[in-house]
């Protein structure tokens, strides 16, 4: 148990309410720096103290269950992130080597009870992709997803007196509080250290200097024109799939706008008003009175291309090309013929460096030993298998390559380095060419002079 869950524990078996040790009782027992941090290091943690959730993690939840575009390009990003496996990667000569695993892995492959790495995954990019965010506690072999919203990230610094807060040069993180309802509750507040919480947070927020930002934040309004243009598409068709009309009265006529004459016309003509079920029915009207249709239907708007470009927006801010996700946009005969490239950006821009993040912030709660990195495995992923073909292709050219300079007379040290840093000038060469490469062995001699004897006179040299 850790000393500030020993803290904690202590601190409610002493107190029936259960109320969490504050910070300045505890912060006392560490150390900044070789420095101890003084007892009165705060008397209340002030909002410069903290990085707390800016609240719209429930709104883009909500977004996220009921917009299907931002549905799909997220149901994109966790359905390829999550195919990874997690691994040790030794490093040789200061490059990755080969990969491994070993028991210390397990938590992130059996997380919690039924869940798998895949599971993991998902939850972690989905928090982030919501809310910036995703906190992942390890207690004993076991992992917990904190909810985001739920969390602030205490910060603190040598310097009692500095109000820098998180932009004080010197500020680290101290801890992370978690309390149950948000920090309006009244439920109790726990806190952890650095080391039992693997904080993910793949976009930066310029506006804080430890949090994360959601891709969602840039493309709100985005997000607002397109569900006004699912809205309207809907709207269209429950008023029978027609445009909106206005009615004039001839200018002879007797009923004035202020006439009582005139509002029981009205009433006459809304009981007219298609309602339900009851679409396209035949409007009579006096004479005198004039019908002309305002807006324009979904063909005259070009509906497509006006919400096809709105998607493709909302597409490029996920950093999934518009093929991958299935938008109309994107699945034109010419643009559909280049799905290996958009797979390939899509791989290589947007998932492998939520991978790399990943891993770095995992290798928190689960430390890798010394000389080795957690890394992630996607070797066993079929979406990438055109890259597996490549990289083969790649090793292939490169052996040969290395074959036809080793032939050539240069050193197969200094030819092997040279591939590698793809740097010619590292080459150096023997000195020796074609068939004086090899110098003849004792077996070669030996078996020259057996058959000397039996050679003409001109071949015996």
């Amino acid at each position: 148990m850790s000393i500030l869950r020993s803290l904690v524990a202590r601190s409610s078996a002493m107190t029936p309410t259960r109320n969490s040790i504050p910070w300045d009782s505890w912060l006392s027992f560490f150390t900044f720096d070789g420095h101890a941090y003084p007892a009165g290091f705060t008397q209340t943690w002030t909002e410069a103290r903290q990085e707390i959730a800016d609240g719209t993690f429930p709104s883009f939840a909500g977004v996220y269950r009921s917009n299907g575009v931002i549905y799909a390009c997220m149901l994109s990003r966790f359905a390829l992130f999550s195919e990874a496996r997690f691994q040790y990667q030794r490093f040789i000569d200061g490059r990755p080597g080969d990969m491994f695993g070993d028991a210390t892995l397990r938590p992130l492959e059996a997380p919690w009870p039924g869940g798998t790495t895949g599971d993991l995954l998902a939850r972690m990019l989905t928090d982030a992709d919501l809310a910036g965010n995703a906190y992942v506690l390890r207690e004993g072999s076991t992992l917990k997803r904190l909810r985001p919203d739920w969390v602030s990230i205490l910060i603190g610094s040598p310097d009692e007196a500095t109000d820098e807060g998180a932009w004080d040069p010197d500020a680290t993180v101290l801890g992370y509080a978690y309390q149950v309802g948000g920090r309006n509750s009244h439920n109790v507040t726990r806190y952890y250290l650095p080391s039992e919480v693997a904080h993910y947070a793949p976009v930066p927020d310029p506006l804080s200097r430890f949090r994360g930002m959601s891709w969602l934040t840039p493309i709100i309004r985005e997000i607002a024109a397109d569900s006004a243009a699912r809205d309207h598409k809907l709207r269209f068709f429950e008023n029978g799939a027609t445009p909106n009309m206005v009615v004039r009265l001839d200018k002879d006529s007797k009923a004035s706008a202020s006439s009582q004459e005139f509002k029981d016309w009205v009433s006459k003509m809304r009981e007219q008003e298609p309602r339900g079920r009851d679409f396209y029915r035949t409007m009579y009207l006096a004479g005198g009175a004039d019908v002309t249709v305002v807006g324009a239907d979904l063909r005259q708007l070009d509906f497509k291309i006006t919400q096809g470009a709105g998607e493709t927006r909302i597409a490029a801010a996920a950093g999934v090309p518009p093929v991958i996700v299935g938008l109309s946009e994107g699945l034109a005969a010419a643009t559909y013929s280049n799905y290996g490239q958009a797979r390939r950006r899509f791989a290589d821009l947007t998932i492998r460096p939520l991978w790399r993040n990943a891993a770095g912030s995992l290798s928190v709660i689960v430390r890798p030993p010394a000389g080795v990195r957690l890394w992630y495995d996607d070797r066993d992923i079929p979406f990438l298998a055109e890259d597996r073909k490549d990289i083969a292709e790649t090793a292939g050219r490169e052996a040969q390559t290395i074959s036809g300079l080793v032939v050539a007379g240069f050193t197969p040290d200094s030819v092997v380095s040279s591939v590698k840093a793809n740097d010619w000038s590292l080459l150096q060469h023997s000195g020796l060419y074609s068939e004086q490469l090899q110098p003849p062995t004792n077996a070669a001699r030996t078996l020259a002079a057996m058959i000397a004897p039996y050679l003409p006179t001109g071949d015996a040299a």
